[in-house]
């Protein structure tokens, strides 16, 4: 199961329409509205400040959030469009989608490197590069995985994780068909430099040998 999901704290935004949505910029606040779930849309608002934070974390459209509003339940949510001024992009407006437990997501899970000192890749000096430290998976809101977790014992230089490598948590799936690498161990740079100047050295003899 997941960690930790972040709150979202919100207030009940009094009054419906353009002019309710002007009076709730005007207290810098961005209007927006919760449907679905098998509820009736409830107009809400949330201080600009917290929600242009949140945005430039980045991945906002991809959180699942534990929305609290005073007077009501809280609810998970996820957002499903923020509405920006066209001159100078700023949030207008929001629209968060509530959700059931049993409903399919798309969401970056993190990926967990273990046993880096069982890689003898690694202990001859080679170098862990992640290509993906997070996963974009289709999961069911109700068993979000915290992360997923690859193990690279016994992994040497030169070897490949490829997410089919990865045993990805039950009923989660990746959100693209093709088998994408997530990290591999590279040789170190002086290592590298060296076989190339070998190559080099060895592509200029044969050059000459043919002359």
């Amino acid at each position: 199961m997941a960690g930790q999901i972040p709150d979202l704290h919100a207030e009940v935004r009094a009054g419906t329409g353009k002019g309710a949505a002007r009076a709730a910029r005007r207290n810098n606040m961005v209007p927006g509205v919760v449907y679905g779930g098998d509820a009736e849309p409830l107009a809400i608002q949330m201080p600009f400040n917290v929600l242009f934070k949140k945005l430039k974390e980045g991945r906002f459209l991809s959180t699942l959030f534990n929305l609290k509003v005073e007077g009501q339940e809280d609810v998970r949510v996820i957002c499903r469009g923020v509405q920006r001024d066209v001159v100078k992009d700023l949030p207008t407006h929001i629209d968060l989608l509530r959700l059931r437990r049993t409903s399919k997501i798309k969401l970056f899970i993190h990926v967990d490197f273990i046993n880096e000192e069982e890689a003898p890749g690694i202990k001859k000096g080679g170098v862990l590069t992640v290509v993906r430290p997070e996963v974009e998976l289709n999961v069911t809101a109700g068993e979000i995985p915290e992360s997923i977790t690859v193990d690279l014992a016994g992994m040497e230089i030169g070897d490949i994780v490829h997410i089919s490598d990865v045993t990805l948590p039950s009923g989660a799936k990746t959100t693209v068909d093709r088998d994408f690498v997530i990290a591999n161990i590279s040789a170190p740079s002086g290592l590298r430099s060296s076989d190339n100047e070998e190559e080099g050295e060895e592509g200029e003899a044969e050059a000459a040998a043919e002359e």
